[in-house]
């Protein structure tokens, strides 16, 4: 194993530059050596602000590289199973942020490939396992802390100061819908915390402030009601519209007592007084949010290309969850219970 692991970036987004700038930055054992995007500006800003020596507009000129050990692909969800199959036929290493595609048919294949290939590493982008709150608060389920869970509560709800430019985003391209684009988050934590698989779903949905969503099959603010292989019950909403924040919540209610991962950290131990009341910031953005857990996860990709050995995150998480969600939008278009 060399000394540094060697990786490639494809896309420079929001979220991609986080992931760079952590590789750079962050990320002990790993050099950030190639980045990939059709944005001229993306490619300058790997240049000049991380020093990235190789620079693509052709995702296959990266992988024909013979630098790299690794991608991380931080692209549009709907190119992930494409370019997840052209770096592991390439023997690559991957990271890949979620969804890990949009089509379940074609997840289906990609994971029989990376199965078929147990050297190489992969690892999905569900970060939230490698938060530290959520890690503690996974061990006191696990312990029994809690007793039985009987039901799982998920928010998930952007702020709104990004609803415009999502509105154009929404017209503009496939986003995979709410629950595929921002509740798989939730259902991972459901299927983490629980153990267990999803048996219904029955899911509803609304457009207030921003109406023109329906018009091109997209939502606002949605929620489903899920039933797991045990009766547990789960109950998740996600939205784009808080005008506080960022603001996520997960609580866990058991036969013993309750769990609650809130918005904790807060931004800051500042309580404003004055003649609102008593205020307390939060997080503005999941960035903000989950910060660490970006780092903690990229860190844990690493180590496990150099250890030899696959993440806890697994191709099967990002399948299974995109079946919810696909469920949870087929209930919405619908109307009606959907089983899994």
């Amino acid at each position: 194993m060399p000394t540094e692991i060697k990786l490639g970036i494809v896309g420079l987004g929001r979220l991609g530059k986080i992931h760079a700038d952590n590789l750079v930055r962050n990320v002990p054992g790993c050099r950030l050596i190639a980045a990939c995007s059709v944005v001229p500006e993306e490619l300058t800003f790997a240049k000049n602000s991380l020093q990235v020596t190789e620079l693509y507009s052709s995702y296959d000129e990266m992988l024909a590289s013979s630098s790299i050990d690794g991608v991380v692909i931080v692209s549009p969800s709907g190119f992930h199973v494409e370019q997840i199959t052209k770096a592991i036929r390439k023997k690559l290493h991957v990271f890949c942020e979620k969804p890990i595609g949009l089509d379940i048919p074609e997840i289906e294949k990609v994971v029989d490939l990376i199965q078929e290939h147990p050297k190489q590493i992969f690892m999905l982008g569900f970060m939230r396992r490698y938060d530290d709150s959520y890690r503690y608060a996974k061990k006191l389920v696990d312990q029994g802390n809690i007793g039985e869970l009987s039901v799982i509560r998920c928010y998930g709800i952007d702020p709104s100061s990004g609803m415009e430019s999502f509105v154009k985003f929404a017209k503009a391209s496939n986003s995979g819908g709410l629950f595929a684009d921002m509740s798989i988050h939730d259902i991972d934590l459901v299927r983490w915390f629980s153990k267990t698989e999803v048996k219904k779903v029955w899911a509803l949905g609304k457009n207030a402030a921003y109406p023109e969503l329906d018009e091109v099959g997209e939502l606002e603010t949605g929620a489903a009601m899920l039933e797991l292989q045990d009766k547990t019950i789960a109950l998740v909403v996600a939205g784009r519209n808080a005008a506080h924040g960022y603001h996520v919540e997960t609580e866990l209610i058991g036969t013993k007592g309750m769990v609650r991962i809130a918005n904790v950290p807060e931004k800051n131990l500042v309580t404003i007084y004055d003649e609102h009341g008593a205020i307390r910031p939060t997080s503005q953005d999941f960035p903000e949010r989950f910060k660490q857990a970006f780092i903690s996860e990229m860190n844990e990709f690493v180590a496990c290309i150099r250890e030899k050995r696959q993440p806890e995150v697994t191709p099967l998480d990002g399948l299974e969850a995109t079946k919810v969600a696909a469920a949870c939008k087929n209930s919405w278009q619908t109307n009606q219970l959907i089983d899994l």
